[in-house]
């Protein structure tokens, strides 16, 4: 029962007793819960009734028998759907609102979900359904999560198809939706454009509406456009935010507090097509054998001030997100491509770190300084290669290779993890059609940039350390136990040991790797080392960085691109005293430029929040690329490929294009007519007639027989060895793991064709 319905007078209430009544109530009140309350009975409840559809028609509450509200509130506990990420917080509005209310539906401020015991749980991330427990304050509504929902919209994209009859469908544009759903509003949507929807009711029969017009689908430089919408990224500015830019753009250089450094000849190497430049580097030698450096990073803090338009729109955003034919940015252009970056011959903030590097490669000393740059030149990794090879660079770019050379010393006694991970690269022409993808070749130029920027990270997160100032650390755990036990497992159905009693390091797997001489085998494990590594994330408690093996780190090198870079920089204002005097003139702006206190309040909630937005963009990057690799191939169906096994499971396994990419899956119904065992601890299937083997990290031929550049999704089948398709069995039998069927996923895959099919 509700707290207040001691206090109601008995008998029929009036509107105003009823509304109070509702607004008070602690729990869902329904016509039960009404009654009970006023002491109603007989005729009275008959009255009540009637009163409550009046009140409804009336516009005064809402809601149904079991759960009436006020109208133009939410109800005590309802479902919640997130609709952005503010300053660090969860913003949801409720899932049910009902279009005839009043004025926009209320957005409310989600808590912290908490788990069992008060356990933390993983930030709330944008299209999240949570029931709630909802209450009005002062401030606006609060909600306090309950549970955490399955989603009902995801996949939500889609084609427009229609069948023999006419009736609209919509293919799905995510591999991982198998079927297509009805479309009951079509809205302006017309055949084969790619749409936005929402379903309209509780079971998937009820179908979807159409809520937003894409385009066509196979467009050029529609594939990040699919990806942007998918994931909810946001890439329009809004007015405010633009306008705050422009001001900060025109903020005067003072050179109050500022070192010059623009006699220093600094240089940015990146790669040839970079939208941004926010880091650039210098060295020279010392009297002892090793190098002073200085690693200039854009001084974004100074324009993007806490508390502003800005910087709310750079937490919500998080990071910027590169795609083969755009950047949605973290910052407005004229900030990110224009005053922030550090481009050759114009007068540029920076915050600096001046390092010494010792003869041994170790970091003996660092300092922070706000300062002016002028970059000596802008290069292309390439470019300051192939001159650093032909003995043709300048003295200042030997002088980087050599420091490097130390660092790199350093790094090797560190012995971090090393596994070859190639990087795919999407070339397009100027049409925006794809005129290459190739592996993204790795040059000494790339790890000189890397291994600077990695000793500056490592000198920023000490120096707050030492200063006992905030930090956001980039953690990377240790593998679990559960994720070493599975390893251990693995490597004993090849033959070799894993003891769990010794100290897992990274320098164990590279010299696991090292001793392996067989390259498909090597394959295997790496790809097993690989699963056995946990995500990194960001947050406010140091458990340092496994891959790296450093004690600290920190990312302080990107804050063009990255706000936990940006925080960084402004715990190091504060704690080397780098605040500058408000200029004159911008009392439009927000005059801090360090830590804010809200900053200060809610680093692990806004740390959350960026590894979120994190993981959204790769996951949308590797979406685009697989949808180029898709459209790249699916002129050469038919053809037979290289490739390597990525992954195994009971219905098939995935292998991927030997210096390409793509993944694509290879249904254990094409694999013969035999039956193939699921050993999961070996990741392997097993024909049980004739032996025959396919395990994770193997080198095979296959044939593509399917490329789909909307879903990015691929599809293979073995050949014998005249190069001719294996025969696949009639009906499909799912491999059998210990004596039992393994369940496939059921249901035709989602490939998009526009036939005019029913729901697949």
């Amino acid at each position: 029962m509700a707290k207040r319905a001691a206090k109601q007078p008995q008998g029929l209430p009036t509107r105003e007793q009823l509304l109070e009544f509702l607004q008070g109530s602690d729990t869902p009140a329904g016509k039960r819960e009404i009654a009970k309350a006023f002491g109603l009975k007989g005729q009275e409840k008959i009255a009540l009734k009637r009163l409550l559809k009046d009140m409804a028609e009336e516009g005064l509450i809402d809601g149904k028998k079991t759960a009436y509200h006020r109208m133009g509130g939410v109800p005590k506990v309802t479902v919640l759907r997130v609709v952005e990420i503010e300053d660090g917080e969860a913003i949801a509005v409720p899932e049910n609102w009902s279009p005839d209310a009043p004025g926009e539906p209320p957005r409310l401020t989600m808590r912290e979900m908490k788990g069992k015991g008060g356990r933390r749980q993983p930030a709330l991330k944008r299209g999240d359904r949570v029931l709630s427990r909802t209450e009005e304050t002062d401030r606006g509504w609060i909600a306090h999560p309950m549970k955490k929902l399955p989603a009902r919209t995801e996949g939500l994209m889609g084609v427009v198809e229609l069948d023999g009859s006419g009736k609209a469908w919509l293919a799905p544009v995510d591999k991982r939706i198998r079927n297509s759903s009805p479309i009951a509003d079509l809205g302006q949507a017309e055949e084969g454009q790619l749409v936005l929807a929402e379903r309209i009711g509780r079971s998937e029969r009820s179908g979807v509406k159409v809520i937003e017009v894409v385009g066509d689908p196979l467009a050029p430089r529609s594939f990040s456009l699919i990806a942007i919408a998918k994931h909810g990224i946001p890439h329009v500015f809004p007015d405010e935010v633009i306008e705050e830019a422009r001001r900060a753009a025109v903020l005067p250089l003072s050179e109050e507090k500022r070192q010059d450094l623009r006699g220093l000849p600094i240089i940015a190497i990146d790669p040839a097509d970079a939208r941004d430049h926010d880091d650039a580097i210098w060295a020279s030698p010392d009297k002892e054998g090793g190098y002073d450096a200085v690693v200039a990073i854009a001084d974004v803090s100074y324009y993007v001030r806490p508390g502003g338009a800005l910087d709310r729109e750079a937490r919500k955003r998080g990071n910027s997100v590169y795609f083969p034919d755009r950047v949605v940015p973290m910052l407005p252009e004229v900030l990110s491509a224009d005053v922030c970056s550090l481009k050759q011959g114009e007068d540029r903030a920076a915050m600096v770190c001046h390092m010494r590097i010792s003869r041994e490669g170790k970091v003996t000393h660092w300092d922070f300084k706000r300062a002016i740059v002028r970059i000596e030149h802008n290069i292309a990794y390439e470019d300051a290669q192939a001159q650093m090879d032909a003995g043709t660079a300048p003295m200042h770019l030997k002088h980087l290779w050599d420091a490097w050379r130390l660092l790199a010393k350093a790094r090797e006694a560190r012995d971090p993890l090393e596994l070859e991970l190639p990087e795919r690269r999407v070339v397009l022409d100027e049409q925006g059609q794809i005129a290459e993808i190739a592996v993204r070749e790795r040059l000494d130029a790339h790890r000189v940039v890397e291994d600077f920027m990695i000793a500056a990270n490592v000198a920023a997160a000490k120096a707050l350390e030492a200063k006992t100032a905030p930090v956001v650390y980039r953690v990377h755990e240790p593998p679990s136990r559960e994720k070493l036990i599975a390893l251990r497992d693995y490597l004993a159905t090849m033959g070799r040991k894993l003891s769990l009693g010794q100290v897992v390091t990274p320098g164990l797997f590279n010299r696991m790797l090292k001793d392996i001489t067989d390259d498909a085998e090597r394959a295997q494990v790496m790809e097993a080392v690989l699963r056995s590594q946990m995500q990194a994330y960001y947050g406010p408690a140091n458990a340092g960085h496994f891959g790296l093996s450093l004690g600290s780190y920190a990312h302080f090198t990107s804050p063009i691109r990255r706000y936990s870079d940006l925080l960084v920089h402004r715990a190091l204002v504060d704690a080397y005293g780098l605040e500058q005097p408000q200029p004159k003139g911008d009392a439009k702006l927000p005059e801090k430029t360090g830590l804010s206190d809200r900053d200060r309040d809610s680093l692990q909630q806004v740390s959350d929040a960026i590894s979120q937005t994190e993981r959204r963009a790769m996951e949308a990057e590797r979406d685009t690329i697989d949808r180029y690799v898709a459209a790249w191939l699916s002129g050469r169906v038919g053809e037979t490929f290289d490739t390597r096994i990525t992954g195994v499971q009971g219905f098939g396994f995935f292998a991927t294009i030997m210096g390409l990419g793509g993944d694509g899956l290879v249904p254990v119904s094409t694999l013969g007519r035999e039956h193939f065992r699921y050993e999961e601890a070996a990741q392997a299937l097993v024909g049980e007639d004739s032996g025959t083997r396919y395990a994770a990290g193997d080198r095979l031929k296959l044939k593509l027989a399917e490329a789909n550049p909307l879903t990015g999704s691929l599809k293979f089948v073995p050949v014998d060895a005249d190069g001719s398709a294996i025969e696949p069995r009639g009906n499909r039998q799912p491999a059998r793991k210990k004596g039992k069927y393994m369940a496939g996923k059921r249901g035709r895959p989602g490939n998009i064709r526009h036939q005019g099919r029913r729901k697949r």
